[in-house]
């Protein structure tokens, strides 16, 4: 039983050379993963309107969203709104709404609001993958298309079984490509072990045990996780945990 990719690393003795090329490329002040500085300027100045929109309405201009949106997805800026009150002059090119690859996202939205971006090519290759997970299980009864366990109640996704290749997702956190896994519901997830671990090291925090790991990453950066689990810290490493 393998219970994470982490863990077997640890075990070949290549963890730390792992996370030393990782730091160095997480989550520099001065840019965004990859130089994406226009995406890193986009989010202050959409943070900028939001919360001068919040000031003056003692409203945020979100849409609305069903309970059942996960966390981290939850909350789209309203642009229209926005732009129709002349908070902001045009929508950034980043933004879907203007041909760009993120969605503009509130979270906190109860306490301190905050703009993140959510990275909709990983979104979308997440939900491919999904559509054949789901139509495997049809197929055979339920059955999930597992390969080997990750985390207890996670396991990499069989592409063979699915009859198509494993595609390509790029971390927006460290630019490396992650792992895709099934929970036991046959949910598809992204696997942001190593960013986490990371980010953990670079921070220099002991999170408690009941934190989501997940955190980290968004106060690091101005990206939200996209597709992603709950992680804990279990055993001094995080580990997606199963809900």
């Amino acid at each position: 039983m393998i219970y994470r990719t982490i863990s077997k690393a640890i075990a070949l003795g290549t963890l730390g050379l792992m996370l030393f090329t990782l730091t160095g490329c997480l989550y520099p002040d001065d840019q965004t993963p990859g130089g994406q500085a226009s995406a890193r300027e986009a989010v202050l100045t959409v943070q900028d309107s939001v919360d001068r929109y919040q000031k003056q309405t003692d409203l945020l201009p979100i849409q609305n969203a069903n309970e059942s949106v996960p966390q981290y997805e939850k909350y789209k800026v309203d642009f229209g709104k926005l732009k129709r009150m002349g908070y902001i002059s045009q929508v950034p090119a980043a933004a879907f709404e203007s041909g760009g690859s993120y969605q503009f996202l509130v979270i906190d939205e109860e306490t301190k609001p905050l703009v993140k971006l959510l990275d909709l090519v990983v979104y979308q290759k997440v939900n491919d993958v999904q559509k054949k997970v789901d139509d495997y299980r049809t197929a055979h009864g339920n059955v999930n298309p597992f390969a080997e366990e990750i985390y207890p109640g996670f396991s990499a996704v069989d592409f063979d079984k699915l009859g198509m290749d494993s595609p390509e997702i790029q971390s927006v956190f460290s630019r490396q490509f992650l792992t895709l896994m099934t929970d036991r519901q046959g949910r598809v997830f992204v696997d942001y072990g190593i960013d986490i671990a990371t980010a953990l090291k670079k921070a220099e925090v002991q999170p408690k045990p009941s934190d989501d790991l997940r955190r980290v990453l968004i106060e690091a950066s101005y990206y939200v996780p996209a597709r992603s689990p709950v992680y804990r810290l279990v055993n001094g490493e995080p580990q997606a945990v199963a809900s």
